[in-house]
């Protein structure tokens, strides 16, 4: 119970928000992932005054355990693994069946990121909390292609071993909570429900008619 931290991701984002008082009203756009990182951006974007959108990745599974990462892949980037012996034939159909679940998400949650002007602007990347950080690297990877001033990732929980990792992934880093030992995200939160569909289009719905 020591690890607990956060009520729930709706606090988790008012703390990030504390924290992040010198953009509000900036140039800024929020991008969170979802779909734990939408209830924490919400918070954020609503305090800050700021637009919240979305960006998705998936890990790509080895083909004999899925649920061991051997990389992660955006709509446009890929982060793969080359030291392990995985067969380019796997990892390219890996890539594209990935990439098409990607854009029936931005879809369903009626994205509108392509619609965004994001040169030259801040990019605020927002999870509800980062275990290995596959996913949100190549996010990162993926937004730096719109050429933004600079990335910042915004994040309530990070292992400590990996603060440096993404200290050097983006421009700049904001987290609340890396404990040294670390087995799960929804450790830090005493209310860590699944957040479904539905919540997440509502919310970014919520966010756009502020």
């Amino acid at each position: 119970m020591d690890d607990i931290r956060f009520k729930d991701r709706k606090e988790a984002g008012k703390e990030l928000a504390n924290q992040m008082s010198s953009f509000r009203g900036s140039n800024a756009v929020i991008l969170a992932i979802p779909r734990g990182g939408v209830p924490v951006g919400f918070e954020i974007a609503k305090e800050l005054q700021l637009p919240l959108d979305i960006v998705l990745s998936k890990k790509i599974g080895h083909p004999e355990n899925p649920e061991f990462a051997i990389g992660a892949v955006s709509l446009d980037t890929e982060i793969i693994d080359r030291d392990l012996d995985i067969p380019d034939s796997y990892i390219y159909q890996e890539i594209q069946r990935l990439k098409q679940i990607l854009r029936q998400r931005y879809d369903l949650f009626e994205s509108q990121l392509e619609m965004l002007q994001l040169k030259d602007r801040d990019i605020i990347l927002v999870d509800d909390g980062i275990a290995t950080g596959s996913t949100l690297l190549v996010c990162i990877s993926m937004i730096r292609k719109f050429k933004p001033s600079r990335v910042i990732v915004a994040i309530p929980v990070i292992p400590a071993d990996r603060v440096d990792v993404f200290k050097k992934a983006c421009d700049q880093l904001i987290y609340l909570h890396a404990p040294d030992f670390f087995s799960a995200v929804g450790e830090s939160y005493k209310e860590f429900n699944q957040v479904e569909d539905e919540e997440v289009i509502r919310l970014l719905r919520a966010a756009r008619n502020h």
